[in-house]
């Protein structure tokens, strides 16, 4: 088992530089002096709310300098949606309108932005050189998997990416098409009962992976969509645990993610 550590960390907003635009983006960083490997952090639908803030968080205090940057920034600066315990998970209202966004994003905007976050984290003199992961869920699972196929980033985590396997945000060609240009190791998490993501989706992204000789782990687990959501409960009691959390499932994955990061960044 891996060990998980709780160091002192900073967290600050800050301003990620894409040519015109200005990329909103939450970063969290070991308070004391010293390189660290970076992590990106990328949102569900929901924007850069509690949760992604405190999975942030939490990579920080493994020892990385962590950022999530919006993915809405020309859509709905600002945007972000909270669990709710009145609607036992995200309001009506939220959903629709992360749905809205979401059906609003554009694939080379999307890469643009990653490789702003990249660029950014290449400024700071507190990361490591050649030392730059992903993670993300579900429509941030997606975006993570794109992520992967760029040269800076060595590590990615990817967890119940959707439409993967079908779309890539306007694009003709689907993301899946792009795995042969992952260049670094890539570990992709999916629920056996995910209603929106289909067993036959996650098998043909690790067919692809195996055809490419991808550096790759596929992980499944006993559980629905979004069940890392509500990870922290375990952690932080006063969070409202999301009912799709699987407290089997996320503990392991989680494991899964430090070996990931703690080899390879």
């Amino acid at each position: 088992m891996v060990e998980t550590i709780n160091i002192e960390i900073n967290t600050c907003y800050v301003k990620v530089p894409n040519n015109d635009l200005e990329i909103d983006a939450y970063l969290a960083q070991p308070a004391h002096k010293a390189t660290f490997g970076a992590v990106i952090v990328f949102p569900e639908i929901f924007g850069v709310n509690s949760n992604i803030k405190d999975i942030t968080e939490l990579i920080a205090k493994q020892g990385y300098l962590a950022i999530a940057p919006t993915l809405y920034q020309r859509i709905a600066p600002g945007f972000e949606v909270e669990y709710s315990q009145e609607d036992a998970g995200y309001s009506p209202e939220g959903y629709r309108l992360g749905l809205q966004y979401y059906q609003q994003v554009k694939y080379q905007e999307i890469l643009s932005d990653i490789q702003a976050a990249i660029a950014y984290l290449k400024t700071l003199p507190n990361v490591k050189d050649n030392a730059i992961g992903a993670i993300g869920f579900c429509f941030g699972g997606h975006v993570a998997y794109i992520a992967a196929t760029l040269p800076d980033i060595k590590a990615t985590a990817s967890f119940y990416g959707g439409g993967i396997t079908t779309a890539s945000y306007g694009e003709d060609t689907p993301t899946i098409n792009r795995t042969s240009e992952i260049n670094g190791i890539i570990y992709a998490f999916f629920g056996t009962r995910d209603a929106l993501i289909s067993q036959e989706e996650n098998k043909q992204i690790e067919a692809e992976l195996k055809k490419h000789n991808i550096n790759h782990r596929v992980f499944r687990y006993d559980a629905g969509h979004g069940f890392f959501h509500g990870f922290f409960k375990d952690q932080y009691p006063f969070i409202t645990q999301n009912p799709s959390y699987n407290p089997e499932a996320a503990p392991n994955a989680w494991q899964h993610v430090l070996e990931l990061f703690q080899n390879n960044l």
